[in-house]
């Protein structure tokens, strides 16, 4: 443990041909993957048959520590990139329930504390590869200002999509970007590189893509058209950009430490399988495209783990995997059997715990204890202080509030201090959520966060098939507990103060 703090403390410039031995970090985030999309869970929680194998993920959970009681920040995407990348609950940011539009300013300023410069301070090369969204400076291409329109479906829309002007990874901390500004489900469909437009064929052309003149009419999404790549191809996306992490991969792996953010943009819709990876069949190897999409991602992950280990540096590695929110209510794989909620209430966007309670792994030979399990309550955004903490970088105290280290319970040394409840976000309702203890309150708000009304009250410490599914917020004998967590929580959010210890 001593020797790569030494390293670490003695600068990032090394000698030509030195080897660099301070440990990599690999931070996988899946989209909408849901508990019960992991075998893992399904074999070992569940202790069911899994419908859909997921070798690679169940590798990490083999290899190092699962959580049973990880969350997502939110039951959403957008918001929940905002605290993972900042260490910061969604509510103090400009937009308190979401940075939605692929066109709206990012949350996160230049200079704040994120993932990318909590490594680039501490002198790793960083890489962030996959799904962005969140927000972005582009140009309007008629006035040469910024655009901040939301007219994706106008064909004649002035914004300059040949460049990204600001607001992406670059600008947060990241040497090299490849990234989709929106995931695979539009408004725009196109890839940037280091926030230039990355063509995806020799003939690509910027267009109006809709269902006619997209190369498949399933690419267009529920967001619906917009313009982009000539060449999209929604299917191909996952080999696209696991084939880039390894790139990364094997451009630095040995020769400096490095850091690889890597956010899968599956399994969110639309779910358009390839026919084959890697030599493996996809496409309508399972019941249902949803699910043929889980194999496609513990696919990507598998390329990850092997660049990894074909490079020497596996051993040498934190890895953590998880998601952004909870699992998908694809009601075509739940008819035939598979739950993407793991057996919880509820579904992405929900404040039900199916809605944010998520797969969480994370591996480190020779430092995480492997197979173990850990029922602690974490938070995916807790990733900012555990990088901070590991590689001794300083964040200011009223940055990454929200963001408890983790390091400690990972290898198993002494000082870990827990939370005392958590702070949740549900998904476009406008529902916040407070755990304390065994007891998790439901509070229903407004755009405006001008209310926030006790709504429902459970007690999560039977099973999931019984917990959220009795009401106890007008039992006349919790009123007294409702109010208290009631209070608690406005306390917490009108004073602003942080949630976790200090970083320093």
């Amino acid at each position: 443990m001593k020797k790569w703090i030494i390293g670490l403390m003695a600068g990032a410039t090394l000698a030509a041909g030195a080897v660099d031995m301070r440990p990599n970090i690999v931070f996988i985030m899946a989209d909408d993957l849901g508990l019960g999309d992991v075998s893992h869970h399904v074999q070992q929680i569940q202790k069911k048959t899994p419908l859909v194998p997921t070798p690679a993920i169940d590798e990490l959970a083999q290899s190092g520590m699962w959580f049973t009681d990880a969350h997502s920040s939110t039951s959403l995407c957008s918001p929940t990139r905002y605290c993972v990348m900042s260490g910061n609950m969604n509510y103090r940011s400009y937009a308190p329930w979401g940075v939605w539009g692929t066109f709206r300013e990012n949350a996160i300023k230049p200079g704040q504390a994120t993932l990318g410069t909590v490594a680039r301070d501490a002198g790793y090369a960083t890489g962030f590869i996959g799904k962005w969204h969140l927000g972005g400076d582009f140009l309007n291409r008629k006035t040469g200002e910024l655009y901040r329109g939301d007219d994706h479906k106008n064909p004649d829309s002035p914004v300059d999509l040949a460049k990204m002007v600001g607001g992406g990874p670059v600008q947060l901390g990241f040497d090299y970007s490849f990234m989709l500004p929106c995931g695979v489900q539009g408004p725009i469909y196109m890839v940037y590189e280091n926030n230039e437009w990355y063509p995806l064929g020799r003939d690509s052309k910027i267009v109006y893509l809709d269902e006619t003149t997209a190369k498949d009419p399933k690419i267009v999404s529920d967001k619906g058209p917009g313009k982009g790549d000539s060449n999209w191809d929604t299917a191909g996306m996952g080999q696209r950009l696991s084939a880039k992490a390894v790139d990364f991969i094997h451009e630095k792996a040995g020769k400096e430490a490095f850091f690889l953010c890597y956010w899968s943009p599956t399994v969110h819709i639309p779910h358009c399988p390839p026919d084959e990876f890697d030599g493996v069949k996809i496409k309508g190897s399972t019941p249902t495209p949803h699910m043929d999409m889980i194999r496609d991602l513990d696919l990507q992950v598998a390329r990850i783990i092997k660049a990894l280990k074909d490079k020497g540096v596996y051993d040498n590695t934190l890895i953590v995997f998880t998601s952004d929110n909870g699992g998908l209510p694809n009601g075509a794989s739940i008819d035939v059997g598979h739950n993407p909620n793991g057996g919880w209430r509820g579904h992405k966007n929900a404040p039900y715990e199916g809605g944010h309670r998520v797969p969480f792994i994370a591996v480190w030979k020779g430092k995480i204890v492997p197979g173990s399990v850990s029922d602690e309550a974490i938070i995916n955004h807790d990733m900012l202080a555990t990088m901070a903490t590991l590689l001794k970088v300083k964040v200011p105290k009223d940055e990454a509030m929200d963001s408890l280290n983790l390091l400690p319970l990972l290898t198993g040394k002494c000082g870990f201090e827990p939370r005392e409840y958590l702070m949740l976000q549900s998904g476009c309702y406008f529902e916040t959520m407070l755990r304390d203890g065994d007891w998790k309150l439901i509070m229903a708000s407004d755009y405006n966060s001008s209310k926030f009304e006790p709504v429902a009250l459970f007690n999560l410490s039977k099973n999931p098939v019984e917990d959220e599914t009795q009401n106890l917020v007008k039992h006349p004998e919790q009123q007294e507990r409702v109010k208290a967590i009631h209070k608690k929580y406005l306390s917490i959010r009108e004073s602003g103060a942080r949630t976790t210890p200090s970083l320093d």
